[in-house]
């Protein structure tokens, strides 16, 4: 039983300390020491861990009752008195981290930005000005009505189009309709003195949505949290989240976290989009982390996009979601197939291209950047790769020095490993080769590049052909006259398990950018990827992807968690997980070298774990004390760890 003590007797402050060990993964108790003030949950705090060594932690409660009957050491230091972690933020990281077997301070990580101490100042001294009212309201704010005081949960296709509004400025500019239909949405939680979370996948969405919310609600009410910002406005824009103001919170996956003590909506757009995936431990998708927070705030949630993921498809099969449509869109969708080099744009596109530049832009989309993807020996054959990483080489320019599309090491003296021959042959086309075809195929017709190293966000209006790699498309004024969406064979001849899903996805993206009545022409695919990009809707698709999933068991079908570790380790966690009823285990094999960092070929091994959604909490539990027994165990400095085990890992099924 905690030891009781009088109140306004000895204070004692439950820290989580920001650490990525394991073992360290808990509440540590903390006493207060007399005269020192400020020790409240959420402040940030210095304490001392391992005797002397301080570290930095998160208060989390303070209590007047000892829970630890050890020795206690006493806080050091109060860092910040803002209560950065909210109690909502930490309910979510916590449940979060259980349900990936991973630690919370690692979701805190992500969640609570670096602080900035002048920004602090000024928030602290500031008085809260009262917001000034909302906009009218505009036609589109009927999109869905009642759906944030419902607390419905819905999955969204979004037909498409472009739209014009006024932006803050009052100057026309034209957004994406699903923005002006999120907005929308936003509005309904604005106007109940609540907040909402849209969560986008880059920042192209996010400067789309921010305009589109200030039309609906006001500028001063929108609040972006992005990577991308300086941290001084970044933590600025944190801090507004505290106040707990009715706002709208935009931003990337990171988003999804953001404090929000009267959350009304919570909404995640393109939940298919692997850029909402995070990167870093415990590796939790921001859909996963809108359910979670969903169910512990109760608020209305939407999960939006051009086409339906196979995620989203089954919620909506088990009744978590219900479906519903948004606008039209009137496009004609044209397949096409590959002339007999297959190299050539096809007849039927250079048509729509040509009627489409009397008056509007065409946007051209293609598989790869750069001019020439690959290179190949002039004499053997063989794949051209680079002599540092054995990555390949590819020409960012026609007549440019080769160089490693992994490490960006040039190969200006390359000589082939194989024959020792010195020349090299072009494979494939990227984005500056194509648009250099099409400059030739349309003399006087301006040609564009938008790719990772020429960004465009928009273009007017002015007839011109856009060569866009997929995801860098930018958005024109009006919409595309056409849109030429190449390279559909190259798209789909990867290899992985949500290949053709991601091809759809990206496809539909680049259709929802034409204007109303232009032609859409698509090369290189067949079958049912065509089918769903030319129907009304890609729902049938998302079925049928789904019940093939379930046929294989395959994610989202079921879950799975990925084994890593020296093959002892990663043996001790399949015997373990194997006592789960109905979950079964593939493998182990050796790992691929690049798997975990710092290990070499062969020194891994790896086990893909199967197990339905309502076993995830057991396996969690088993695969976090399996970690934790192997973290315990010694090794050498710099060495992989003994045992990793990421659940819903997508890596293994990129080669299925």
């Amino acid at each position: 039983m905690p030891e009781a003590t009088p109140p306004g007797a000895t204070r004692y402050a439950r820290v989580v300390v920001d650490s990525r060990l394991p073992q360290l993964d808990r509440l540590f108790e903390y006493r207060v020491p007399p005269g020192m003030t400020g020790v409240e949950p959420g402040v940030r705090v210095r304490v001392p861990l391992r005797g002397d060594r301080l570290t930095s932690g998160w208060v989390v409660e303070t209590t007047d009752a000892r829970a630890w009957e050890g020795e206690v050491a006493d806080v050091e230091k109060v860092v910040s008195p803002v209560p950065v972690l909210q109690p909502e933020v930490w309910a979510l990281a916590r449940a979060i981290a259980d349900r990936a077997a991973g630690g919370a301070a690692d979701v805190l990580r992500v969640a609570i930005p670096g602080r900035q101490a002048r920004i602090e100042k000024q928030w602290l001294a500031q008085e809260r000005a009262e917001l000034p009212p909302l906009p009218e309201a505009v036609e589109a704010a009927a999109v869905l009505p009642g759906l944030v005081e419902a607390r419905r949960r819905v999955a969204i296709e979004c037909a498409g189009g472009v739209a014009e509004i006024t932006d803050a400025e009052g100057a026309p500019v034209w957004v994406g309709r699903w923005a002006i239909s999120l907005a929308s949405i936003a509005r309904q939680a604005i106007e109940r003195g609540e907040q909402a979370i849209i969560v986008v996948p880059d920042h192209r969405d996010q400067r789309q949505l921010r305009i589109a919310l200030a039309a609906a609600i006001g500028d001063e009410r929108v609040v972006e949290l992005d990577a991308r910002q300086k941290n001084p406005e970044r933590y600025r824009g944190f801090l507004r989240c505290i106040d707990g103001e009715p706002i709208a919170i935009i931003g990337p996956r990171s988003a999804v976290y953001a404090p929000a003590p009267k959350l009304g909506l919570l909404a995640i757009w393109e939940d298919g989009d692997p850029l909402l995936s995070e990167p870093l431990a415990p590796w939790v998708h921001a859909r996963d982390a809108a359910l979670v927070r969903q169910g512990q705030s109760g608020c209305a949630l939407v999960l939006a996009g051009h086409a339906r993921s196979s995620d989203a498809e089954r919620l909506v099969e088990l009744g978590f979601l219900e479906h519903e449509r948004l606008g039209a869109h009137r496009v004609r969708v044209l397949p096409s197939a590959l002339t007999d080099d297959g190299r050539r744009v096809p007849a039927v596109a250079f048509r729509a291209a040509k009627e489409a530049l009397a008056t509007k832009p065409v946007l051209v989309q293609v598989a790869r950047p750069g001019h020439a993807p690959g290179l190949r020996c002039g004499d053997c054959g063989a794949r051209a790769r680079c002599t540092s990483c054995a990555g390949p080489l590819g020409r960012s320019s026609r007549g440019a020095v080769p160089s490693c599309r992994l490490c960006g090491r040039l190969a200006a003296a390359w000589r082939c490993q194989s024959c020792r021959g010195t020349s090299l042959t072009e494979v494939g086309r990227g984005s500056s080769r194509i648009a250099e075809e099409l400059g030739r195929a349309f003399p006087g017709v301006p040609v564009m590049v938008a790719d990772g190293e020429h960004e465009r966000l928009t273009i007017d209006a002015k007839p011109r052909m856009v060569v866009a790699t997929r995801g860098a498309e930018p958005l024109a004024d009006g919409g595309y006259g056409a849109v030429l969406l190449l390279d559909g064979d190259a798209l789909l001849s990867r290899e992985g398990l949500r290949v053709a899903e991601e091809a759809v996805r990206q496809w539909a993206t680049a259709r929802a950018l034409a204007a109303d009545g232009a032609t859409v022409v698509l090369t290189g695919a067949g079958g049912a990827t065509v089918t769903a990009i030319t129907g009304d809707t890609t729902v049938p698709f998302a079925k049928a992807e789904l019940a093939e999933r379930r046929s294989l068991r395959f994610p989202p079908a079921v879950r799975t968690a990925s084994v890593v570790g020296h093959p002892d380790a990663v043996a001790e966690a399949v015997e373990a997980l194997a006592e789960i009823e109905h979950l079964d285990v593939l493998g182990p094999v050796p790992a691929p070298a690049d798997v975990v960092k710092g290990s070499r070929e062969g020194e891994l091994e790896r086990a893909i774990a199967r197990f339905a959604y309502a076993d995830g909490a057991r396996v969690a539990g088993v695969a976090r004390g399996r970690v934790l027994a192997a973290a315990s165990r010694p090794r050498k400095p710099g060495a992989p760890p003994r045992l990793r085990i990421r659940l819903d890992d997508p890596e293994p099924f990129d080669g299925l």
